[in-house]
């Protein structure tokens, strides 16, 4: 079935959570299409480890939208990015191998492949006019201008930078031109370099490209306490591989997704800043259309949600407690990762690649402590 435009900006708006800017974004997509034009959305991941459930299924939930709305999706595999920011020791033999096995995932958690384009940073640096795109963008960057958007690559204001460092945000400014992509669609934590692009657009000759800003799922532990607010708080709460129990990861055992989840922060009542409300919301309701929690009689009975909102409303009043959410959530996620589980145990060489980076992940950490 062929959707309007206006449904295909639905779609769109439901991913993002900030768009800059909604008009340009409509006027774009309604050129595109009058012209039978290509429409092109991308993001980027540095293959640095373990895969989150935000990077596998959020991105699997996210990508079939936009790729619904007819737009196609270009993952670009940062390896060159990764190597920069000091990733396994900038091995970029090893990076690969790592972005072998994110896209291998991606294969077999639900995405629909068949506009998606899986491209390596590795490819596009081969080429000259690549360089001159990071040229011409360092040309038109002030150096604290370019500093300020280190925050993609998880890294703080006050942290000491490699030279390398500030040329990661030139590349991945220069991705967004060279690849192309009509829509940068990134996380949160990612909108300072969308920005960066979008200034320097006009200077280079290019299109000004649409920034379609994602949710990014929190950590599970308790917020940490912070005055910071909007965006730069969102990113602070985000979940971290850097803290193993902050994330479900694609690959968590039965065992370690309900000790995560069973530990996570979820106050009774609060809905605000509620990691295990945020993953209810953004992951599961995304896939079943019905949430059934099974409990005794005596503590109310089963119940089945159909919305979210309804779901919300019952853990506000108390209706709905943490010990009657947490099981029911521990059950949907193990329903959601076990055909991945099974895939990376009893393919061989899925289970070759997995092996692989969990060596490489443990070497790294050792490394690092």
């Amino acid at each position: 079935m062929t959707l309007s435009l206006d449904e295909k900006i639905s779609l769109l708006k439901e991913v993002g959570e900030e768009i800059i800017e909604i008009e340009e974004l409509y006027e774009m997509l309604k050129w595109k299409l009058e012209n039978d034009k290509p429409i092109y959305a991308y993001d980027g991941f540095e293959p640095s480890g373990n895969i989150h459930i935000a990077q596998g299924l959020l991105r699997a939930i996210n990508v079939n939208k936009i790729t619904k709305a007819g737009v196609i999706f270009k993952f670009l595999i940062a390896d060159w990015h990764a190597a920069a920011n000091h990733k396994f020791g900038g091995n970029l033999e090893i990076i690969k191998k790592v972005g072998d096995f994110f896209i291998e995932v991606w294969k077999v958690c639900g995405m629909d492949l068949s506009k998606v384009q899986f491209i390596y940073a590795s490819d596009l640096v081969q080429n000259s006019d690549y360089w001159e795109l990071v040229l011409k963008i360092s040309m038109n960057s002030t150096l604290n201008r370019v500093k300020r958007c280190t925050q993609i690559m998880g890294r703080e204001d006050t942290d000491a930078l490699t030279a390398s460092q500030i040329l990661y945000p030139l590349m991945q400014a220069a991705d967004i031109f060279y690849l192309p992509a009509d829509i940068c669609q990134l996380g949160l934590d990612q909108r300072k370099v969308n920005m960066l692009a979008r200034e320097v657009a006009s200077k280079i000759g290019r299109p000004k490209p649409i920034s379609l800003c994602h949710h990014m799922l929190m950590g599970l532990g308790k917020p940490p306490d912070t005055d910071l607010k909007g965006t730069d708080r969102a990113v602070k709460l985000k979940m971290s591989k850097s803290d193993p129990d902050s994330a479900i990861f694609m690959l968590d055992s039965p065992e370690e997704i309900k000790r995560k989840i069973t530990k996570a922060y979820c106050p009774p009542h609060q809905i605000e800043e509620n990691p295990v409300l945020d993953y209810t919301k953004h992951i599961i309701f995304e896939l079943v259309d019905k949430f059934k929690v099974e409990r005794p009689e005596k503590y109310g009975g089963t119940v089945v949600y159909s919305s979210f909102k309804d779901l919300e409303k019952d853990f506000a009043s108390g209706t709905l407690s943490p010990a009657d959410l947490k099981p029911s959530v521990i059950k949907y996620l193990n329903q959601f990762l076990k055909p991945i589980r099974n895939h990376f145990e009893n393919d061989p060489n899925a289970k070759k690649m997995y092996d692989y980076v969990k060596k490489q992940d443990k070497k790294d950490k050792q490394k690092k402590s």
